[in-house]
């Protein structure tokens, strides 16, 4: 099975911790972001990885050598001369990827207890039963500013930031994206028609989820630790140490 890993971000709300690193090998219980994400995804059987990198993405690609990529087959997407954001990332990634189907997409500082193979499988069933569907999209009850918003069906309709008010799309149940999809390959023209090579991936799905269907995926209850800013790295510490 087929997972990409995001971690060429500049790692900005982690300094200083990423004034030295970059933000996948900051280390929660002495093992780093990028470890911790690689050893879930094996675990739950993907077995091809592509890792992007840009900030100190020298220091990941030595880390991924010095351990011989963890025992699978792991490629590097290399955006040491320009980050393409999340969406440019994935462009660029696609044709690292020699076996075919969807793909799991992991920000590299999430840590949960997702069941990734569960989540993989419920895109799969969801394949056969909404015609064309492009990807499937981790979604939490957690508090936060900005929101996804889904329709009746499950499927993304728009986006809003209830500080602002700022609406973008299509009114719908307000739902927090948990850093965790899975792309299937109906989405691959939509991506290679895109003119742009630097773009983010929830603008992209904003911008076609009218053409595509985009799906929810409820892993309410779950906990779930965004590690962007230090004060967050406790609590994941606290998360693995009671899994």
């Amino acid at each position: 099975m087929n997972a990409m890993i995001f971690a060429a971000g500049l790692g900005t709300r982690l300094r200083p911790l990423t004034d030295d690193r970059p933000k996948a090998l900051v280390e929660v219980n002495g093992m780093t972001l990028l470890e911790h994400n690689i050893t879930k995804l094996k675990d739950a059987g993907f077995d091809h990885l592509v890792v992007n990198v840009h900030h100190f993405g020298e220091q990941i690609i030595s880390f991924l050598d010095a351990h011989n990529n963890f025992g699978i087959d792991i490629k590097v997407s290399d955006e040491r001369q320009m980050l393409l954001d999340t969406g440019g990332g994935l462009k660029r990634a696609f044709p690292l990827f020699s076996e075919p189907g969807p793909i799991l997409v992991h920000n590299v500082d999430i840590i949960s207890d997702i069941d990734l193979n569960e989540l993989y499988r419920k895109h799969v069933s969801n394949v056969g039963k909404t015609q064309g569907l492009g990807a499937t999209l981790a979604i939490h009850e957690r508090t936060t500013s900005r929101y996804l918003m889904f329709d009746d069906q499950k499927h993304l309709c728009g986006w809003t930031n209830v500080k602002t008010g700022e609406v973008k799309g299509m009114v719908g149940e307000m739902f927090a994206y948990a850093g965790i999809q899975v792309i299937d390959p109906n989405l691959f023209p939509y991506l290679s028609a895109k003119e742009e090579n630097t773009f983010p991936i929830i603008g992209f799905y904003l911008d076609i989820c009218q053409s595509i269907a985009l799906a929810g995926a409820n892993v309410f209850g779950k906990a779930w630790v965004d590690c962007g800013k230090p004060e967050a790295l406790e609590k994941a510490a606290r998360l693995l140490e009671n899994s």
